[in-house]
């Protein structure tokens, strides 16, 4: 069977696959580049990053030399940003320990940071056609229904099963192609909802095809509730008319990029106690809350959030990076020039329309 699946995946493959720029590639490195920005991300949402980030680091050499900064400016708005890093400091390591070549062996390859074993797998079959096969969401939806696989697939024992179907069918040579045409089948072709049937090249031998339960394979359990935060953050103005801004640690969420300081709600609190206490203790300063700015909803994996943003100014003391980094004040000219979290860039975006005179109007100063 298996000779037969891969035989009429891999010929649909050539004739339908999707021309995407990392796939006009045999180098390492970019295909290296391409599986870390795709992991947990929409390819249309990657391409243009790709193509910027390549343009900027064409080598795994200049990549090792650059910023974290400069690194994670590019990647701002792509998300979940210890990818970005991770990226960044493995790149110092083949830079200097591989001698600017991405390892082929698995358990070397496996030694840099951020490449766990789904990225070891697709690197190394799809640049150096190694038999490994990979398994993510598309490859489980596409062998969950193919196999009739009706356990939930949320479990690493319906995971560790399709690994096997998957370590089964991929074949010694293409395994490249292979695992691309798997993942290309379940993106536009076995699709979460309302799939394309009548053009896959596996229904003949598709048990959920087959047997009519294309829509409930794979079975996947309710989620827990996300949660939701209230978060209240101060755009603290000076007399210059510049903003302060606070650098987060490398070691948390969003790790090294920038932010206006501010926290979660407390319950009892009003928002504008919230900034107050916050700034406090992230600052060691009192502030004077004027009015809000702006408010808005973002999601992250994990949990929801609606961000309110206000005006501050400083009441007494000097502001010190007690919970951060780092902190700066900068123009409004230079704000764009540093890597920013998605929520945060989009109160940024809306400065477009001020300047430092508006600035302190807004703060009473």
């Amino acid at each position: 069977m298996s000779q037969f699946f891969a035989d009429d995946l891999l010929q649909w493959y050539r004739n339908n696959k999707r021309d995407l720029p990392w796939r006009n590639t045999d180098d390492p490195y970019k295909i290296w580049i391409s599986e870390i920005m795709l992991q947990q991300t929409r390819v249309d949402t990657v391409i243009p990053y790709y193509h910027r980030f390549l343009e900027a680091f064409p080598t795994v050499h200049e990549l090792a030399e650059a910023s974290q900064q400069q690194v994670l400016k590019l990647w701002e708005g792509l998300g979940y940003y210890s990818r970005g890093r991770n990226l960044h400091q493995a790149a110092k390591m083949v830079s200097g320990q591989y001698n600017g070549q991405v390892p082929a062996d698995y358990d070397e390859i496996r030694k840099l940071k951020g490449i766990g074993p789904y990225s070891a797998a697709a690197i190394l079959s799809i640049a150096y056609n190694k038999q490994y096969a990979v398994v993510d969401g598309n490859v489980i939806r596409v062998f969950s229904r193919y196999f009739g696989i009706e356990s939930d697939v949320r479990l690493q024992s319906t995971k560790n099963q399709v690994q096997q179907y998957a370590d089964d069918m991929i074949p010694e040579s293409h395994s490249g192609d292979f695992n691309q045409a798997v993942m290309e089948l379940g993106a536009t072709v076995c699709t979460p909802a309302n799939p394309l049937c009548d053009s896959c090249p596996l229904s003949s031998g598709c048990v959920a095809y087959n047997s009519a339960k294309t829509d409930i394979l794979p079975y996947k359990s309710k989620a827990k509730k996300i949660p939701h935060h209230e978060i209240a953050v101060g755009i603290i103005v000076n007399v210059q008319g510049e903003l302060l801004i606070a650098l987060r640690p490398n070691d948390v969420m969003l790790g090294g990029l920038w932010e206006f300081p501010g926290g979660k709600r407390e319950k009892g609190e009003t928002l504008k106690q919230t900034v107050a206490r916050e700034l406090r203790e992230e600052l060691g300063v009192e502030v004077n809350v004027h009015t809000m700015y702006h408010k808005l909803k973002h999601a992250y994996s994990h949990f929801k959030i609606t961000l309110h943003a206000y005006w501050c100014s400083i009441a007494s003391g000097d502001p010190k990076p007690v919970g951060s980094k780092e902190i700066k004040w900068v123009s409004l000219d230079d704000i764009h020039s540093y890597p920013f979290p998605k929520a945060n860039k989009v109160l940024i975006d809306g400065f477009t329309e001020l300047d430092p005179a508006k600035l302190k109007q807004l703060t009473g100063q």
